[in-house]
């Protein structure tokens, strides 16, 4: 072990659990979380010894910090993983769905990082980084909570940057990850359409996706910047 600590919160499947796989694989030590906590133990001990769990639920966010009370520091890296999908127009709004997603990513988001500062080390070599999406850029017809969140995630940074300095501050915004498990369910025919856009033809992949986050997680010259992993999918 490296004797570094990693928190990814919403590691039990899909692309946090590929980035707590790697963690563990480089020598560090992670945390992850999920609702459950006997699934997330269970996801843990299968990822190895180096590998803990806790629970927690984002979208409610006044159990944060009793639910992170566990987390012994000093934590060197948080990653805010954890997503959810809605589908909420303005013509068919669904309050509840749009309040439960803005509390999850916004409040639940700066509620974990508030939580934790009294365990992240107080290192430029301490990165932290939030998880938006692609959903703002292009719009796409559908989506109205999910762009207007992910371009809050982009505010979000740009302050958290200059408030937790010399702990550095990103985002990841994933585009379409052809091997994740949301993507790859979907028909062949989807794919290829969204291949056939795509520069060079072929889909972004998780292990792309871990590999930008553990540079965010890294790089010492990185604060406040968005970071996109599409294989060029939103400039066509």
């Amino acid at each position: 072990m490296s004797g570094r600590t990693i928190v990814v919160v919403g590691g039990t499947s899909g692309i946090g659990l590929e980035l707590a796989k790697d963690v563990v694989a480089r020598g560090d030590r992670v945390v992850i979380t999920g609702r459950d906590l006997a699934r997330t133990q269970e996801i843990a001990a299968g990822i190895g010894d180096g590998a803990s769990a806790a629970a927690v639920d984002l979208s409610e966010p006044e159990g944060i910090a009793a639910a992170l009370a566990g987390i012994e520091g000093p934590v060197h890296g948080l990653v805010l993983a954890a997503i959810e999908r809605d589908a909420n127009s303005a013509r068919e709004y669904d309050i509840a769905r749009a309040r439960r997603l803005v509390t999850l990513k916004l409040v639940g988001y700066t509620e974990t990082v508030h939580t934790l500062l009294d365990r992240l080390e107080p290192s430029i070599d301490t990165g932290i980084v939030l998880f938006g999406g692609g959903g703002e850029d292009p719009p796409y017809p559908g989506p109205t909570t999910v762009s207007t969140i992910n371009g809050g995630v982009e505010g979000l940074i740009m302050t958290l940057a200059l408030e937790l300095a010399p702990i550095r501050v990103n985002a990841l915004h994933p585009g379409i990850i052809g091997d994740s498990p949301f993507w790859a369910s979907k028909p062949e025919s989807v794919l290829d359409g969204y291949r056939e856009r795509t520069p060079g033809g072929e889909l972004a992949t998780m292990a792309d996706v871990v590999d930008a986050v553990q540079f965010l997680l890294r790089n010492r010259g990185v604060s406040g910047t968005s970071l996109y992993v599409d294989r060029g999918w939103r400039i066509t």
